[in-house]
Parts: structure tokens; sequence; C-alpha cells
């Protein structure tokens, strides 16, 4: 009687006909990688003001503001949450937040590229294999 194991074993030991491609990666090209981070930049910058701008909106509709506003007004003399938050601020602050971290995902992108390409002369690169099934 054959179980599923035994089924197992045997095509793990049958030899297939694909052939296999071992490739080395030794080198990122710098400028290469500053390009791909700062597309990536521009989908998390864009990802951030929409993000931001939809929490704002759902802030706002639900009237957590307006509580704040009469909380914060009783302990203080009449100082107002809705005086320092706003619609404009808060698309400002977004697009500066967007600004800031397009700059630093594309600043670490080369970083990244630059510390591999030195790692690589100590490890000798990433290996990565490849079938075809």
């Amino acid at each position: 009687m054959s179980t599923v194991a035994d089924k197992l074993a045997k095509k793990s030991s049958a030899r297939t006909n694909a052939k296999q491609v071992r490739l080395r990666l030794v080198y990122i090209d710098f400028w290469s990688a500053v390009k791909l981070s700062f597309l990536a930049a521009i989908a998390i910058a864009i990802v951030t003001v929409v993000s931001i701008v939809m929490v704002f909106l759902v802030i706002q509709t639900t009237g957590l503001i307006d509580q704040a506003d009469e909380f914060i007004g009783s302990l203080t003399d009449g100082i107002l949450v809705s005086d320092f938050i706003s619609f404009p601020q808060v698309v400002a602050f977004s697009a500066i937040m967007a600004i800031l971290n397009l700059i630093v995902v594309t600043v670490l992108g080369a970083v990244v590229a630059g510390i591999y390409n030195l790692a690589v002369k100590v490890t000798g690169g990433l290996l990565v294999g490849f079938t075809s099934n």
C-alpha cells in the first residue's frame, strides 16, 4: 500500500528536464537605483498626501475636532483646536511630509546601492537561481 509520503518521495527523487540557471548579482548601478528609489518615493508621497487628507476629512466629518474644541476650551481660556487645524494647513503639512519623504527615500536608495556594491567586494554577491518549468 502506497502512502502520500511515498508518492512525494518518488517525485522528489525523480530527475527533471528543467534547465537551471544560477546568476550572481555583483553590481547595482548607482543611477538606476536612484531612479528606481525616486519612482518609489513618488508613489509613497502620493499615498502620504491622500491618506493624511482622508484621515483629516474623516476626523472633521465625525465631529471629533468640534469635541476637541469643547474639551480644550473648557480647560483653557478659549484656545480652539480648529484655529490651528484647517484643511489648507493639513494639505500643506502633508505636502511638506511628502517632499521630505521623497528626499529621504531617494537618498536611502542611493545609500543602499552603494553599501551593497561595497559589500559585494567582501561577500561575492547574491546568488540567484532560476529554473524553467
